[in-house]
C-alpha cells in the first residue's frame, strides 16, 4: 500500500488529546485517525473504500 501524508490545522487542545489518547491505548496517533476513518459510513455502500 502506497502512503499519503495528510495535513491539518487543529487546536492545541485537541492535537493533545489525540496524543493522549493515543499514549493511553498504545497506538500511534496515524493508527487512531485511520480507525476513524474505517469507522465512518458512506452512503454508496463502500465503507471499505481505500
Amino acid at each position: 500500500m502506497k502512503s499519503k501524508a495528510l495535513n491539518l490545522r487543529i487546536s492545541d487542545r485537541r492535537l493533545n488529546k489525540l496524543r493522549l489518547y493515543s499514549a493511553q491505548h498504545d497506538k500511534t496517533m496515524t493508527h487512531v485517525i485511520e480507525d476513524f476513518i474505517d469507522s465512518l459510513k458512506v452512503k454508496d455502500g463502500d465503507s471499505d473504500a481505500r
